[in-house]
């Protein structure tokens, strides 16, 4: 394939879109001679393209370039970077998804009008986020693929493939004056990290209780004055792979459809939903759940200020602010508002940047199910790093480590104001009340 594209007609101006984190697409140029073709055309052009050709093809895709044969799925047309690049030349761009759960960025040059449009070239820009090549453009305004090894290829605060560290846990118990319990969340092995205690540091006999619902195991420990100051320690060692969307049979859909008390469905959040929706609510709910990603990015700001930190989907909505856990419970209030199973989960992410030390709290995140699939999502680091939004979309990096999944945890025995929200820092309870006990996060990677 031609690597240069030429413009004879008109000057493409601007270069920063070409930049190597967005997909992106040359600016629109004025055409003296006819109509430019709005972003909805062009938009209804490549849905259309693609659609037929899906059809052609027994349900599937197919997108073949100098380097890639591939069979896929739409998840959505990127309209921020629908351009018209002259007389019947017209720039789409468009993120798919292969039967592996694999999403790819793919540019479309095309030519023509309305109901007559020709591809006239197809290029895999981007797997999971990550670009194969960047744009630059020539003095004589001549556009070329430039090689990874001329550009930064990395992906800002993400280990891709295997991370491997230890994690050490520690409570100090606060001053005590009768008796009190306490429920710590217990970080388990899985398909995604493999997780061995090498040291437990309990002051008193302590009890493993099982959470059936979401598979958790916490361990609980009855406390006293005596254990006022002193402390509870848990040392891991920890594999973890990158996650990426995964098969799993959904026996019980109710589970993750029905609201909690802090994420509640329906209501204004089937509106809301629906709104942000739009005519994609007949659409799958892959591509609907990537429009319900968006609009969070969009809309919502990632601030520490006033109630935040609760996972609290009214807070979310009515203040558009929050960390993580309001990121993330508004995103299943809306997706399982309008049909789609989603789930949350907590736990930390490990710097990337350096190999020991200190972390700033705990970070949760969210999975969504379509397709026959689990799809991981990480709404606030993909709005504090929109560069990343496409590989948020369906990745988790390695450098984390999960502690619990759910909301409204039951356990027996459990505290006596009722089901846990969440779990990542200790719950310590004195007659009957929440009581903080101070704890750290800190972390060794091991080469």
């Amino acid at each position: 394939m031609n690597q240069s594209f030429r413009y004879s007609r008109f000057a493409l101006a601007s270069l920063f879109l070409f930049t190597l984190y967005s997909c992106s697409a040359p600016e629109t140029a004025k055409n003296k001679t006819a109509a430019p073709l709005s972003i909805a055309e062009i938009e209804s052009e490549i849905k259309n393209y693609i659609s037929q050709k899906t059809q052609e093809h027994g349900g599937l895709f197919p997108i073949k370039d100098e380097n890639h044969d591939l069979k896929m799925k739409l998840v959505r047309v990127h309209t921020e970077y629908l351009s018209n690049l002259g007389p019947e030349s017209h720039f789409a761009c468009v993120d798919l998804v292969d039967e592996s759960g694999d999403v790819y960025d793919v540019d479309f040059f095309m030519e023509g009008n309305p109901g007559n449009m020709e591809i006239t070239v197809t290029s895999v820009h981007k797997l999971n986020g990550k670009p194969f090549y960047s744009w630059k453009q020539k003095q004589d305004k001549t556009w070329y693929k430039m090689p990874l090894e001329q550009s930064d290829n990395s992906l800002l605060g993400v280990k891709e493939g295997k991370d491997s560290f230890e994690f050490y846990y520690t409570v100090t118990l606060p001053t005590l004056t009768e008796s009190a319990e306490i429920w710590i969340p217990m970080a388990l092995s899985d398909a995604f990290q493999e997780v061995k205690i090498l040291e437990k540091k309990v002051p008193v006999n302590s009890k493993l209780l099982k959470d059936p619902v979401n598979k958790n195991e916490v361990l609980y420990v009855a406390l006293g004055p005596d254990n006022s100051g002193q402390i509870i320690s848990i040392s891991y060692a920890v594999e973890r792979k990158e996650k990426g969307p995964y098969p799993a049979t959904l026996t019980d859909a109710s589970l993750y459809l029905q609201g909690n008390k802090l994420m509640p469905v329906g209501g204004r959040f089937e509106d809301i939903a629906k709104e942000a929706l739009g005519e994609k609510i007949k659409e799958s709910h892959l591509i609907q759940a990537r429009s319900l990603y968006d609009y969070i990015i969009e809309t919502m700001r990632y601030m520490k200020f006033g109630d935040f930190g609760n996972g609290d989907s009214n807070y979310a909505c009515d203040s558009k602010t929050g960390n993580c856990s309001e990121f993330h419970s508004y995103f299943i209030s809306l997706a399982r508002s309008v049909g789609i199973p989603a789930r949350f989960a907590i736990g930390a992410s490990i710097p990337s940047d350096r190999n020991e030390g200190g972390m700033d709290g705990y970070h949760c995140w969210a999975e969504f199910y379509a397709d026959g699939k689990w799809w991981p999502v990480d709404i606030s680091e993909a709005n504090k790093y929109t560069a990343l939004a496409t590989y948020y979309f369906g990745r988790h990096p390695a450098n984390r480590i999960e502690f619990t999944r759910g909301r409204d945890l039951e356990l027996n025995p459990g505290p006596a104001s009722g089901p846990i929200n969440f779990l990542v820092y200790p719950y310590l309870e004195v007659n009957g009340k929440e009581v903080k006990a101070p704890t750290t996060f800190t972390f060794q990677r091991k080469s």
